[in-house]
């Protein structure tokens, strides 16, 4: 009997690490596509802002870099949803699932094998999330402050005109000195605010000029020098002009579009210790990433399910569309809670248990109806 058990035990082991296996490679290989998709349209993007100057070269691949932990925390969890989806479906098709079941494996004993990877994945992304992910964020967030003071010359580009879509500014530069942070040959045009109908523009040409830093307010201003202002209607005869030695204009910062990010950035600590709903909703957004990873690995496992005529990939798409499900109503969930909509006790936790219950109806579903069915046919004989 001792000797029976051993190898029983012998037995689950090998089991175990053959599903941990299969399940993790086929995850690895998710993940490095994937994040080479992401990483690769993410690159074209930021260099497109370079192109226009709207983002400085000598910061982008430090921003990528930055930014890398966020991209992960998410693409984790879906690789191992598809991991699972994946190495469990070609089980089924092989059969090797229905040899199993007939020397008794059962959809316990199944779930005890995923869980053993999705747990150790789970603490990844945990980690991810809880740590690594806001590190990079608030690195990510002092990188854009500390390059405020020269941003505008390093993300400048010389002999092209560029527009600020924000504040409908135009800027075009002659000479560019990288060294001794000076511009020369500058034109500036920009709407200014008039009274009635009227729609003013701003035309201002200096021999030179710099980027500054207000280190009190943390404002930037170009500064130029030795130049004429022109304003007026175009069209119009009527305009004034102004020379000037300096004149100082006041880059307008498009506020409110980091906030997410400034509370993605803080510390998880310093958010346990918070009462704002924003900082709450942050926190549970964060632990519910690491709660996704046993939850889509129970889904998957219910929904790999398959046959030799069905496939293996005959149940992807339904199994993506309540993965996406699930994932936008975290999201939802997350911003009622920081909009004081939803209670912060019932936050986010509801929806894990309700997908949670989903996949364990999707897995023993079937096999309760059908004992009820045959139930009622023995009380009917």
């Amino acid at each position: 009997m001792l000797e029976s058990g051993e190898r029983s035990e012998e037995a689950r082991l090998i089991l175990f690490r053959y599903f941990a296996s299969e399940t993790l490679k086929t995850m690895v290989a998710v993940v490095v596509t994937l994040l080479a998709i992401i990483m690769s349209g993410r690159f074209v993007k930021y260099l497109a802002q370079v192109a226009t100057g709207d983002l400085a070269p000598d910061v982008l691949f430090l921003v990528m870099l930055y930014r890398l932990p966020n991209f992960l925390e998410v693409i984790v969890p879906l690789s191992l949803f598809i991991g699972i989806l994946l190495a469990y479906g070609r089980l089924y098709v092989d059969s090797e699932m229905t040899v199993l079941s007939a020397c008794g494996t059962t959809p316990g004993r199944l779930i005890a094998f995923t869980m053993g990877p999705a747990l150790l994945v789970a603490a990844l992304v945990a980690y991810l999330s809880l740590s690594l992910s806001p590190a990079g964020i608030q690195a990510y967030e002092q990188l854009l402050e500390d390059a405020k003071a020269s941003q505008g010359l390093r993300a400048a580009v010389e002999g092209r005109f560029r527009l600020d879509k924000s504040s409908g500014r135009v800027t075009y530069i002659e000479r560019l000195g990288r060294d001794d942070n000076l511009m020369q040959g500058v034109f500036m045009a920009h709407p200014v605010a008039a009274a009635g109908e009227r729609s003013l523009v701003a035309l201002v040409g200096a021999d030179s000029g710099r980027f500054e830093l207000d280190r009190e307010s943390g404002q930037r201003y170009l500064v130029l020098d030795q130049g004429v202002r022109y304003v007026g209607e175009p069209g119009e005869v009527d305009y004034q002009v102004a020379s000037f030695e300096r004149y100082g204009q006041w880059l307008r910062e498009a506020g409110g579009q980091r906030q997410r990010e400034a509370v993605d950035g803080k510390p998880t600590l310093e958010l346990l210790g918070s009462d704002r709903l924003e900082d709450v909703a942050a926190l549970q957004w964060r632990i519910s990433l690491a709660l996704l990873v046993p939850v889509v690995a129970l889904l998957a496992l219910a929904l790999s399910k398959t046959n030799h005529r069905s496939g293996r990939y005959s149940k992807m798409f339904p199994a993506f569309l309540i993965y996406m499900i699930y994932l936008v109503a975290l999201n939802a969930a997350r911003d009622a809670v920081a909009k004081g909509e939803l209670s912060p006790l019932l936050g986010l936790w509801w929806l894990h248990a309700l997908f949670a219950a989903l996949g364990l109806c999707i897995l023993y579903g079937p096999t309760l109806l059908q004992q009820l069915r045959h139930g009622g046919r023995q009380r009917r004989a």
